[in-house]
């Protein structure tokens, strides 16, 4: 592995028509991927022509692009996708099918999703000349039902995507345990619980932890709320990384995840940095986070980048096609209304909601090189996708010598001590 190897990444692809109302600024980005190896986005779309039922749940509106953007996402120079997130069945098994089939056509390297549970979770493999790069891909943010089932030898498993499930449990003080546990006793928000471990079909929460209604307590001297990772879902990441470390040059691992650190949606919740850092202890070579469309900060841990989120790279969520009856009813809506009413009425015509938020509207690409398996350069391209712009055209990426975008992850990426300097409007990472 003597060769040096380009990467590059992007966030969420929530692509649903062209991206190019600038030609100029295709070309520029196209240029920039294209000039690396191994090039990955998060495909946060199925993709298909209604070839598959919509489920009751979404992950937000009901996302479905036609096959073509595929050719899109190929012409910027994407050659590995994960499509393991909070979006992946938002049409159902039909909608799963449809959209591995169209990723397979247009011969993409994809990860995170698949016919059962082993198939979800295997590392996908590029060769290229300058060496062979894995993918594994996870979502932390998902339905319930939405997860891959394995496969038995007295049942088939289940088509899903490959879940960093995580488990919250909140420490507060003996008094307070003791007003919790008067309040389940006067309502009855623990009586199906009981009974459900009664008869066998849920399990007791285990020693010294109370369970007042879904939540997770215990008695803690210091009052906080902590989240880890499930452990059953971190070894199945940490053995599917060590597969590949031994098939390939270089593992990527993409998480898709919303969960935040209590209120404060700039940092990761802490399984995050749990998940992340046991990955690169088993062989993982680069973190590549997305999900809460902003972007979080930049680690290097043991000489290798962990993105904790790219934010968005592509955001057509106002051009979706169609929604499902849920979508307007939810909204009050009725069947003479159209796509263009519900959208509105979501967004209190576009007073509230992600659309009135700038820092969703910005982001990063990072390039980076690895030689023999180490790090050695790692820069940062601020984008703009068209805050400015009317509704139906934002979205559209469109590189920014806003020096305010680095300026911001700067600070977001100091308390992992990570150093970034700005020149002629790019980043660079101080690599030691």
């Amino acid at each position: 592995m003597s060769k040096t190897m380009t990467f590059a990444a992007t966030g969420d692809s929530f692509i649903t028509r062209s991206t190019a109302n600038d030609p100029d600024q295709f070309a520029r980005i196209a240029q920039l991927l294209q000039e690396a190896d191994a090039c990955f986005t998060n495909l946060e779309t199925t993709v298909h022509d209604n070839e598959g039922y919509p489920g009751a749940f979404s992950g937000g509106t009901w996302a479905m692009s036609p096959p073509q953007v595929l050719h899109h996402l190929k012409e910027y120079g994407f050659n590995l996708i994960g499509w393991a997130n909070n979006h992946t069945l938002d049409y159902l098994y039909g909608g799963l099918e449809a959209t591995e089939r169209y990723l397979n056509q247009y011969e993409f390297v994809h990860a995170g999703a698949g016919k059962n549970l082993a198939e979800a979770s295997a590392p996908r493999y590029l060769d290229l000349p300058a060496g062979r790069v894995a993918l594994i891909a996870a979502t932390s943010t998902f339905h319930p039902w939405w997860v891959a089932g394995e496969q038995r030898a007295d049942s088939i498993g289940r088509p899903g995507i490959n879940p960093m499930r995580y488990l919250t449990q909140h420490a507060v003080s003996l008094e307070r345990l003791q007003q919790l546990k008067e309040i389940a006793d006067t309502v009855d928000i623990n009586a199906v619980n009981k009974v459900l471990i009664e008869e066998g079909f849920m399990n007791p929460p285990g020693e010294g932890i109370y369970l007042f209604g879904n939540a997770r307590f215990v008695e803690g001297a210091e009052e906080k709320t902590t989240t880890v990772p499930h452990p059953r879902d971190l070894k199945r990441m940490l053995d599917s990384i060590r597969e590949a470390k031994r098939r390939a040059d270089y593992v990527l691992v993409s998480l898709h995840v919303h969960e935040m650190k209590g209120a404060d949606k700039e940092v990761a919740a802490d399984f995050v940095q749990t998940v992340a850092h046991a990955c690169i202890d088993a062989g993982a070579h680069a973190i590549i986070g997305h999900g809460p469309h902003i972007v979080r900060g930049i680690e290097l841990y043991r000489k290798r980048p962990i993105f904790y989120s790219l934010g968005d790279f592509i955001f057509q969520t106002e051009t979706v096609s169609s929604q499902p009856a849920d979508f307007y009813e939810f909204y009050g809506l009725c069947h003479t209304h159209r796509v263009a009413d519900a959208l509105e009425a979501m967004s209190a015509n576009y007073s509230r909601g992600l659309c009135v938020h700038r820092d969703v509207w910005e982001s990063v690409i990072p390039v980076w090189k690895m030689a023999d398996g180490e790090l050695t350069e790692l820069l940062l391209y601020p984008i703009e996708l068209g805050f400015d712009e009317p509704i139906y055209r934002m979205g559209c990426p469109a590189l920014t010598h806003d020096t305010r975008i680095l300026e911001s992850l700067q600070r977001l990426s100091a308390p992992y001590g990570t150093t970034i300097t700005i020149e002629d409007g790019v980043g660079k990472i101080r690599v030691d």
